[in-house]
């Protein structure tokens, strides 16, 4: 039944899910599910949270599905709700961490603590954590450009659009990440 789903359009999926199509929503995230995930796991760093917040994003952009515009693509859409989504995580953390400072020491540990691997990946994993960090601690509003532009490969265009500016701000806001991290990784 998916099958013959995989050739309609985000629109046409839009108003087959409206009408109670089922298998139009499992569509939708076989299609977008990986990439908002990854989008998600880039913006807060730890992957149990990304998980939480990507099931949160596609129910509230399923719940909110009427309001699509099938005009834009799908993908922009719901990658601008988990954006809202990483957002609202990150205010809530900082206020759990205003009260508890040891929250900030046990997330740094979940984002450090995958397992140990093979020696060969083990200084790949150090430098992709590395990396990842350093991607975590840039301000909110050049980290989400890093990972739309460099990430998740978005255009330029696409991610002015999911982020509600103009493209000479992504532009900007790009070139003022990608220094940042060049400064913080040492190169």
């Amino acid at each position: 039944m998916t099958g013959d789903l995989s050739e309609c359009s985000d629109r046409d999926l839009a108003a087959l899910a409206l009408s109670g199509r089922q298998d139009a929503y499992r569509e939708f995230l076989a299609r977008y599910k990986a990439s908002v995930f990854r989008l998600i796991r880039s913006n807060v760093g730890d992957e149990n949270e990304a998980m939480d917040l990507t099931q949160e994003s596609f129910v509230a952009g399923f719940a909110a599905l009427g309001r699509y515009d099938g005009e834009r693509p799908f993908r922009v859409w719901i990658s601008r709700i988990a954006l809202n989504k990483c957002r609202d995580w990150a205010r809530r953390r900082a206020v759990r961490s205003f009260f508890t400072r040891a929250l900030p020491l046990e997330a740094a540990y979940d984002v450090a603590g995958e397992g140990p691997t093979v020696e060969a990946e083990a200084a790949d994993r150090a430098e992709l954590a590395r990396v990842r960090k350093a991607i975590a601690d840039l301000p909110s509003n050049l980290r989400e450009v890093i990972v739309l532009r460099g990430i998740e490969e978005l255009s330029q265009s696409e991610a002015a659009e999911m982020l509600g500016v103009s493209e000479k701000a992504i532009e900007t806001r790009l070139y003022r990440a990608r220094g940042k991290l060049r400064e913080m990784l040492g190169e």
